[in-house]
């Protein structure tokens, strides 16, 4: 491993402890604050602190370079609003698991968008990090616990969190095939602010619809999830992983992604006490597992 790659990944693992932070603060700020709502706030005061560090790049930027800026931030978008409004009706073990399948879609759409072939190091770790997330979505140690929601009926929710999947694999892949020849600073700006603006009409368009009923009460939980969100969940993230995964292959950005849960339930236990099930455990270590076997075969 080059000493590029290196600094790559520890960019990206550093990405997934950051947002798995979030998880302990979202869950009780979306008792004051609708999803989207909450979303639209984030991703535009984001956008609104950025603006000043990217203003003098929009001369150079060209048409192109505007333009695969924006999809980027419409496949970041749609993974956002389907995923808020499956969430409306599946319940939060089979959004979980379904979200969790972009780790298979990646090599999938690596290979057909990308022509690049994943190594069998990344296969066998997609299958073990595939096998983690099983473990890690069910409850009350029962293996078949994930297994019985999912048989319980594939609804419309399932359906819109196999979109989110699907796109946020889309997401991975095409910022990898367009980060090379891109000022990252821009590019980091662009898929920001478009799924702001994106977000933002949502929150009248899903109110009209009746989707989502859309409410606002400020309190410190609040202020302080959108704070920490905005700055490290967003800022942070998107621009270390702009920057830095062009030296990794998406299948590998997608299996380090996959420690995602982990921090989050790690996060969880430490400050609201929220136990992880023995298999959840078990799926914990198939997931470190499957990092760690993608890595060794890459060294050898």
């Amino acid at each position: 491993m080059t000493k590029k790659q290196f600094f790559a990944e520890a960019a990206l693992f550093s990405n997934t402890l950051i947002w798995g932070g979030t998880f302990v603060m979202i869950k009780s700020a979306l008792q004051f604050i609708s999803p989207m709502m909450f979303v639209s706030i984030r991703f535009f005061i984001a956008s609104v602190l950025l603006l000043p560090f990217v203003y003098p790049l929009f001369k150079t930027i060209s048409k192109k370079q505007l333009s695969e800026g924006i999809w980027l931030g419409v496949f970041l978008y749609i993974g956002f609003a389907v995923q808020t409004i499956g969430l409306q009706y599946t319940t939060a073990t089979k959004s979980a698991f379904i979200t969790g399948t972009f780790v298979i879609f990646t090599p999938i759409l690596q290979t057909i968008i990308e022509k690049r072939v994943p190594t069998f190091g990344n296969i066998l770790g997609v299958l073990l990090v595939t096998v983690g997330i099983v473990f890690l979505s069910s409850k009350e140690n029962s293996l078949f616990s994930v297994f019985s929601e999912l048989g319980a009926g594939f609804n419309i929710g399932d359906f819109l969190t196999l979109i989110c999947a699907i796109f946020y694999a889309v997401y991975i892949v095409y910022l990898d095939k367009i980060s090379e020849h891109q000022n990252h600073r821009f590019l980091t700006f662009a898929q920001i602010s478009v799924t702001a603006l994106l977000s933002i009409i949502s929150v009248g368009v899903f109110s009209a619809l009746k989707i989502e009923a859309i409410h606002l009460h400020k309190n410190n939980e609040v202020v302080f999830a959108l704070l920490y969100t905005t700055l490290f969940a967003t800022l942070v993230t998107t621009a270390l992983q702009t920057k830095f995964q062009q030296a990794v292959t998406p299948t590998r950005a997608s299996i380090i992604f996959s420690m995602e849960p982990i921090f989050a339930s790690l996060t969880a236990y430490f400050f609201i006490n929220e136990k992880l099930s023995n298999f959840g455990i078990i799926g914990a270590a198939f997931i470190f597992l499957g990092i760690l076997a993608s890595e060794l075969w890459q060294k050898k």
